[in-house]
């Protein structure tokens, strides 16, 4: 696996430009972009990052994390708060994502994403509004496991963490979510079906592929 060092910032510009010439698989005006990466590697520092360098250049764009679409307690948690099964396949509300954010973003689309769901501290619905995202907007989704669901991406980013790193960047009470992690690198292989690879085992001096 050849990767070439870079920096964040530089790597910002450089997706953030690969945004501005991106066209959907669909024909319609809003690309989708998917961050994926477990929790330790922080890929929603990534989506911030991007959409502050699309904002300089004038393209609207929605950092939404998946971590606003989790299900209530009394689903996620049915069979234990450590069940490995339950974390892997259905934490997340990937019905409400649809609904929600992918479906307003199809072609003849009204646009108007919801950008979270459901409080997993108070475990009650956000109640936040509705977003309009015009048409050109990115949507820029962050989270783990995005790449399992065949969700509509124009562009997939996988930020790479190896297992050491992982294990090390990970709080100790979430270390029973590893082999989750583990499972999805046998069974999807992110790090080399995703357009975009970042290694980030040393987050001072992340390297691509691009």
């Amino acid at each position: 696996m050849r990767l070439e060092a870079i920096t964040w910032d530089r790597l910002g510009d450089l997706l953030a430009e690969r945004l501005l010439e991106l066209k959907t698989a669909d024909g319609g005006p809003w690309p989708r972009v998917a961050l994926d990466g477990a929790p330790a590697a922080r890929p929603g520092d990534l989506a911030a990052r991007i959409a502050e360098v699309l904002r300089t250049r004038g393209r609207p764009s929605l950092a939404v994390g998946t971590e606003g679409f989790l299900r209530p307690a009394s689903i996620r948690l049915e069979y234990g708060h450590q069940d490995l099964e339950s974390y892997y396949s259905g934490w997340y509300d990937t019905g409400a994502l649809w609904r929600e954010v992918f479906g307003p973003l199809e072609p003849g689309g009204s646009g108007r994403v919801l950008p979270d769901l459901w409080d997993p501290v108070t475990d009650r619905a956000t109640r936040s509004p509705y977003v309009h995202l015009p048409p050109g907007g990115v949507l820029l989704m962050h989270g783990p496991l995005l790449l399992r669901h065949w969700f509509p991406f124009d562009l997939t980013v996988h930020v790479l963490l190896s297992p050491g790193a992982l294990r090390r960047r990970t709080a100790e009470a979430d270390h029973w979510t590893l082999p989750a992690f583990e499972r999805y690198e046998r069974e999807t292989d992110p790090a080399g079906t995703a357009d975009v690879l970042i290694r980030a085992d040393d987050p001072r001096h992340p390297a691509w592929r691009g």
